[in-house]
């Protein structure tokens, strides 16, 4: 029964896609380096907040050499608010490998492909089907979710013997059009087979032979693993404001937002009072408490708990990178869970 299911996914998909396609900036060409770039831009998040970065980014770094090239300072403001900034080092990490290895033409392998920083199998796959027409399967949540209705399957989708049972079916049906075919997979369950809502069955292509459809369950899958609970973590974070200049720090080279900005902060919430002393102890003789204001700011696996304590500040101190509001705004690169904070004042 699984495998007549696949087999009519092309018939079915390649003709649907091509009238149903929504207009997308980076589905104007086979490019590798903005198939690349998409795919790696679109992990973790929405199609309509990538639009704009994929533009820019593109326009400031328009081949692989101006991306290995690149200034780090320019590449995290040119990020920010995407989250995932593992991403982009690892993107400019692989434009020098490429750059190094591969004469600065993006590799055609899928092998060479796998191997650059920051790309999986589902991205490996992507980019060889969409880019170079190869029969690798690219599957990810959305195909997943997909698969799981189409079969009427109860596994939970993030478990890994599910996933490769997908990747290994869809493997023996692919067509020669295999880029198309990837994307339609892609654009069903992005659209009529979306996360997050009931499914469109009513316009879906596969309505005639998806058994999630026929026995009544397409709502109810698919089913995912029970989540991890988040670890919860408080931090108070001091916004100084020094004759309109604004103290900053760099977080260490390794780890969560790592090389990012962020003012200054320290472990726990802390009461006004104590607050103002490990404000002294910074150096920046507070003369004024403006306000506090609580934010949280939710990472993969952590919550951030967190009080800003906005404060006048008499000295600038060298511990610190001071920036001018227009000079935030143009060169200061601000992961959400700070830039909140920024956003606030504005």
């Amino acid at each position: 029964m699984e495998k007549e299911i696949y087999s009519q996914l092309p018939n079915v998909l390649l003709p649907w896609y091509e009238q149903n396609k929504r207009d997308l900036p980076w589905r104007k060409d086979r490019e590798p380096y903005h198939v690349w770039l998409s795919e790696i831009m679109l992990q973790q998040t929405r199609v309509e907040a990538v639009k704009g970065y994929y533009q820019r980014f593109l326009q400031a770094f328009p081949t692989i050499k101006d991306l290995a090239n690149a200034d780090d300072a320019l590449l995290n403001k040119l990020w920010e608010g995407l989250g995932y900034y593992s991403r982009v080092r690892n993107l400019k990490k692989a434009a020098q490998i490429i750059m190094n290895e591969h004469g600065g033409q993006f590799p055609g392998k899928y092998e060479d492909v796998l191997k650059l920083p920051g790309i999986g199998q589902y991205t490996a796959g992507a980019i060889c089907s969409i880019a170079f027409h190869q029969k690798t399967p690219a599957v990810d949540g959305n195909v997943l979710r997909v698969v799981s209705r189409l079969t009427n399957d109860p596994t939970p989708i993030d478990a890994p013997a599910f996933k490769k049972k997908a990747r290994s079916a869809l493997l023996e049906v692919y067509p020669d059009e295999a880029g198309i075919f990837t994307q339609a997979l892609m654009e069903l369950g992005a659209t009529v087979c979306g996360p997050n809502r009931k499914p469109d069955c009513d316009n879906c292509p596969c309505m005639n032979f998806c058994q999630g459809y026929k026995m009544g369950t397409a709502e109810a899958l698919p089913v995912k693993l029970p989540k991890r609970e988040r670890k919860i973590e408080e931090r108070t974070v001091f916004i100084f404001n020094c004759n309109g200049c604004f103290a900053f720090e760099k977080r260490p080279p390794e780890g969560l937002l790592a090389g990012l900005w962020q003012f200054p902060n320290c472990k726990g919430i802390l009461d006004v009072s104590r607050a103002l002393e490990i404000a002294e102890g910074m150096g920046v003789k507070p003369t004024e408490l403006l306000r506090t204001v609580e934010k949280k700011h939710i990472f993969t696996h952590i919550r951030w708990e967190m009080l800003g304590v906005y404060m006048k500040a008499g000295v600038k101190d060298p511990r610190f990178s001071w920036f001018s509001a227009d000079e935030v705004e143009r060169d200061v690169a601000l992961p959400t869970a700070f830039r909140q904070f920024w956003d606030d004042m504005q």
